[in-house]
């Protein structure tokens, strides 16, 4: 065996060399919460906007930053299933829209039409079947597309983070909650990663099935790896002693539930203050700022009772400031309504026409794209070397 180092051993997937410490950026896994962050704020940016060019290019930035920036995980290879998902949502928004029409006028363009049926007097106002328009169907396509895009921006998120390593950073009292929803959006790239091995077992099995007849063949077990990873999962977290009290005592827990209950009631009536114009005035920006003071108490009073260690804890760098920024900057364009009509956010369907690309929001969006170059480019898996062999010389 040669006298090589153990760190020389180790060698990337792609079998290129690490990049050079002085010159370009290493490698590294970026911030979690970084990538979520730009994804919801990229997510309430499609929520501003009707515009089909829009959405269209929203997808294309989600493309192009998941291409750059996802890691070789097995369940950061699920994005298709998030745009498979995307298609089934348009489709059933646009055959919904069809079956429940709502009839046609005299300038809209007839595509065909469905058989009628009757309705009762109390259903009223709704009819099903009916003649279908050319503008209905868009109408509900560009609907659907924009759902669609919001859950293709939270499928970028589970792509481009691991839920999990997310939990490290929440409040201490949120920690059984975090637990919660990390589980629960776990789920999706587990299902992923599930359904990747289990067709792949079938291939080296030759099995030749496909459609209907191959589901039988893959349900079955990924239903039975879903019930051992359960069952992992709460042996996990048994043994790590998930649920405890610690030294808590029922008066702490009692006034740590009031503060957040009290807490919670007034961000929503802050929030329902600012949203209604003719609600009183204490109930908008006053009763929000003392909900939010209830809340950090109280959540400050619960996290005292739990104390949690984290090994090797995410930074927060300026690559993550910036990628948080770009889409965060994206919403705030398009909601500013600054250097562009609103009505190019949603065009009319009525005439029929071609959509406008308004500059301004096309420019945000594209903002939000930068997050593929600004990130760190993810840390190739390293896998050992076998040694060579060196003979001695005689």
């Amino acid at each position: 065996m040669s006298g090589t180092p153990a760190s020389e051993r180790l060698a990337p997937a792609s079998g290129r060399p690490a990049p050079d410490p002085g010159g370009r950026r290493l490698p590294r896994t970026l911030h979690p919460v970084a990538w979520w962050i730009w994804a919801l704020a990229l997510a309430t940016a499609v929520s501003r906007t009707n515009n089909p060019l829009l959405l269209l290019l929203v997808l294309a930035v989600l493309g192009y930053v998941i291409t750059a920036r996802r890691t070789e995980a097995p369940w950061a290879r699920g994005f298709k299933y998030y745009l498979y998902l995307a298609l089934t949502v348009v489709a059933i928004r646009v055959i919904f829209r069809a079956v429940f029409a709502t009839g046609i006028t005299p300038h809209d363009h007839f595509l065909f039409s469905l058989p009628r049926v009757p309705t009762p007097d109390w259903y009223a106002g709704i009819q099903i079947g009916g003649p279908v328009s050319l503008e209905a169907v868009l109408s509900a396509a560009t609907d659907g597309l924009r759902l669609a895009c919001m859950l293709c921006c939270v499928g970028a998120a589970n792509t481009l983070a691991n839920p999990k390593r997310a939990l490290r950073v929440l409040p201490g009292a949120l920690y059984e909650l975090g637990v919660a929803v990390t589980v629960s959006l776990s789920v999706a790239p587990q299902l992923v990663q599930s359904v990747q091995r289990v067709s792949r077992a079938r291939r080296l099995r030759a099995g030749h099935h496909k459609g209907p007849r191959a589901l039988r063949g893959i349900a079955v077990p990924v239903l039975e790896d879903a019930l051992e990873r359960s069952l992992r999962l709460a042996a996990a977290m048994d043994s790590r002693g998930y649920g405890r009290a610690g030294s808590a005592t029922p008066r702490s827990r009692r006034l740590t539930g009031a503060l957040m209950l009290l807490g919670m009631c007034g961000l929503c009536a802050g929030a329902y203050g600012l949203l209604d114009a003719t609600a009183p005035k204490p109930l908008g920006l006053p009763a929000l700022a003392a909900g939010s003071l209830l809340c950090v108490v109280g959540l400050r009073l619960g996290g005292r009772r739990i104390t949690r260690t984290t090994y090797r804890p995410d930074p927060w760098r300026f690559a993550e400031w910036a990628v948080a920024g770009c889409g965060v900057l994206s919403a705030v364009l398009l909601f500013s309504n600054a250097g562009y009509d609103p009505a190019e956010l949603n065009p009319s369907i009525y005439p029929l026409t071609w959509p406008a690309l308004p500059l301004v929001p096309a420019a945000a969006i594209l903002l939000a794209g930068a997050a593929g170059i600004l990130a760190p480019p993810p840390a190739p898996p390293t896998y050992p070397v076998p040694a060579q062999r060196t003979e001695e010389p005689e």
